[in-house]
């Protein structure tokens, strides 16, 4: 069973994000570590005591469409009320609407714990944070006074929708139509498709947030508006008036997160109401609707990121846990009586520690990027600077972190051996979770994309630039701290760093020399080669802070391990970024 790794979580927040500092400087208002211990401490309580215990119902079950309502699985219901009875809706969000406005690092770290417990369940409080984001950002006066307090209560639920069957990724071409009403509303028609949480029965209202466009709207991405479409209309005092026109024409069957309900939403077709059409409200303006959705993305893209983690996590503490009681042969100088532990058999022990560095460093690279965004809305100086940074590692916290939770989940079964493709052991149930995270909120392809054209150029190159140098002193420290233990890891630290720096020099070469396609074609290496980097880089950060007060062999081995296991990866992706592209474009007459 799951158990949150509170001090593990406060430890990356403190020492390795830069929590520390910034309580330090006072940037994080009346925070201080006590309370920061406590909120972690009752959030891993409750991921491990009320949320793990549903996550295997929640599998089995599944959300189910039954006489056209959606029904969550045995006590969903109940748990989502004691999440709100908890508070958890609105830590991050605005005081005004009874929210705590506390930073996003603790935010994102109680969303790991929550994920780990149930990713399934976890999804729906995800998709509501970032309506409220996106809401409080662009909204009207109005549509904030009528929505955001029982949203952020957690009353009332958020959704994102975006795509439609024919369009994927290319939000361009979205047919959903949006009419201008005399009262200064709007009505909506069409179908949205892959709607999280889009219907359910644990809240009293859902408010829909819908990428729409208008009959005199300028073609692809510059003609998108977006809505707030409430499940039920909302009277001027508060309270639900009518069903509105929209509904869930049918779930998805999923190969994993059962318990969510992943819907196919039908807008403006007459089913309730007096006349046709979904009523909504613009949020922002006009044909301006990407960029206010495109708050909401972020938000949840870093969130993605945490699922990824979170089930890492989970996995690999599955894993451990069986391969310390699972016994089978007799490893290498093993002195015990019968067989050994299969932990003690280096193959598996290598399985673990993988499973374990990947999981630290993509926890770090997360926490990291919170950091980022909280000290751009609250750092007093650089806010620009602060900024670039969150945008920078924005795309590695989705991608390296959700590609992590895939392989750990799939080392997870693999340590379990063929009990772990059974799916009474659990094993399976984090590999069939995990899968989908690398592919919504933007496919980590298209996050390689983003990565490359957009964010390595970000003030001149000079953004990434400096980053490599911040990276460049951690491995100096390695190097002059005269800590036990660490092996080769300053060299490899060295290497690494400098297979990162030559393919963002090339990178941002070809890009200025007009190459996009040859850029591109290794942007997927690129990213795995950054997100691989700050792996060991932060690992370090984390050996040398305990290592200072006297302890840290542990994350010293660890760290070590990574280093000279896993950073030798870097010069071969380093190879297919810069000499990749020609033969990628020579066998796709393989493809034709």
């Amino acid at each position: 069973m799951y158990k949150a790794p509170v001090e593990e979580i406060a430890f990356t927040l403190k020492h390795v994000a830069g929590m520390d500092e910034a309580i330090s400087k006072g940037l994080l208002g009346d925070l201080g570590e006590d309370l920061v211990d406590a909120i972690l401490a009752e959030a891993g309580r409750f991921a491990t005591e009320e949320v793990a215990p549903l996550a295997d119902i929640g599998d089995r079950q599944g959300a189910r469409l039954v006489d056209g309502e959606v029904r969550l699985p045995d006590g969903w219901r109940d748990l989502y009320r004691n999440w709100i009875a908890g508070g958890w809706n609105g830590l991050t969000a605005p005081e005004a609407f009874g929210g705590q406005a506390l930073p996003h690092m603790l935010n994102v770290a109680a969303l790991e714990m929550w994920n780990s417990g149930s990713m399934a369940f976890a999804l729906a409080p995800t998709l509501t944070m970032g309506a409220i984001e996106a809401v409080s950002t662009h909204g009207s006066a109005a549509l904030k006074e009528k929505y955001l307090e029982k949203m952020v209560s957690g009353e009332w639920t958020g959704t994102m929708n975006l795509t439609e069957p024919h369009a994927g990724s290319d939000l361009g071409v979205l047919k959903v139509r949006a009419e201008r009403s005399d009262d200064g509303s709007y009505r909506l028609f069409g179908q949205k498709i892959f709607i999280t949480w889009g219907e359910h029965d644990a809240a009293d209202n859902i408010i829909h947030l819908v990428l729409a466009r208008l009959p005199d709207a300028p073609a692809g991405t510059r003609g998108i508006s977006l809505f707030l479409v409430p499940k039920f209309l909302v009277n001027d005092d508060g309270s639900l008036g009518p069903r509105n026109d929209l509904f869930c024409h049918s779930l998805e069957h999923k190969l994993g997160i059962h318990g969510s309900p992943t819907c196919t939403m039908i807008y403006g077709d007459g089913k309730f109401g007096d006349e046709k059409g979904a009523v909504g409200w613009l949020v922002g303006e006009e044909n301006k609707g990407l960029a206010c959705m495109f708050t909401m993305m972020n938000n949840a893209r870093l969130a993605v990121g945490m699922q990824g983690v979170a089930i890492a996590e989970a996995a690999t503490q599955k894993a451990v846990a069986y391969a310390r009681e699972r016994t089978q042969g007799r490893a290498p100088g093993w002195t015990g009586a019968g067989m050994s532990p299969i932990v003690e058999h280096p193959d598996v022990a290598r399985m673990l520690l993988t499973m374990k560095a990947l999981t630290q460093g993509a926890r770090a690279i997360s926490y990291a990027c919170a950091h980022a965004i909280d000290m751009s809305h609250r750092a007093s100086d650089d806010r620009r600077h602060w900024q670039e940074r969150a945008a920078l590692l924005t795309p590695i916290a989705k991608s390296f972190s959700t590609d992590a939770g895939v392989d750990v989940a799939s080392l997870g079964i693999q340590v379990h051996g063929g009990m772990g493709f059974i799916e009474e052991t659990g094993a399976a149930r984090y590999l069939r979770d995990a899968r989908i995270a690398p592919i919504y909120e933007g496919t980590n392809g298209i996050q390689a994309i983003d990565l490359v054209t957009r964010k390595l150029p970000l003030s001149g190159g000079d953004q990434v630039k400096g980053f490599i140098a911040e990276l460049k002193q951690i491995a100096d420290g390695v190097r002059r701290s005269n800590l036990n233990g660490f092996g080769e890891t300053a060299v490899r630290l060295d290497t690494a760093i400098a297979d990162f720096e030559q393919a963002t020099a090339w990178l941002i070469k070809t890009l200025a020399d007009d190459k996009a396609a040859e850029a591109l074609s290794g942007a997927t290496p690129y990213q795995r080669l950054f997100g691989l980097v700050l792996t060991g880089c932060y690992l370090a950060k984390g050996a040398l802070a305990e290592g200072a007060d006297g302890a840290g062999d542990n994350r010293i081995a660890l760290c070590r391990f990574a280093a000279e296991n896993l950073l030798a990866e870097t010069a071969a992706l380093r190879d297919r970024v810069v000499n990749g592209a020609a033969s990628l474009a020579a066998a796709r007459i393989l493809l034709a």
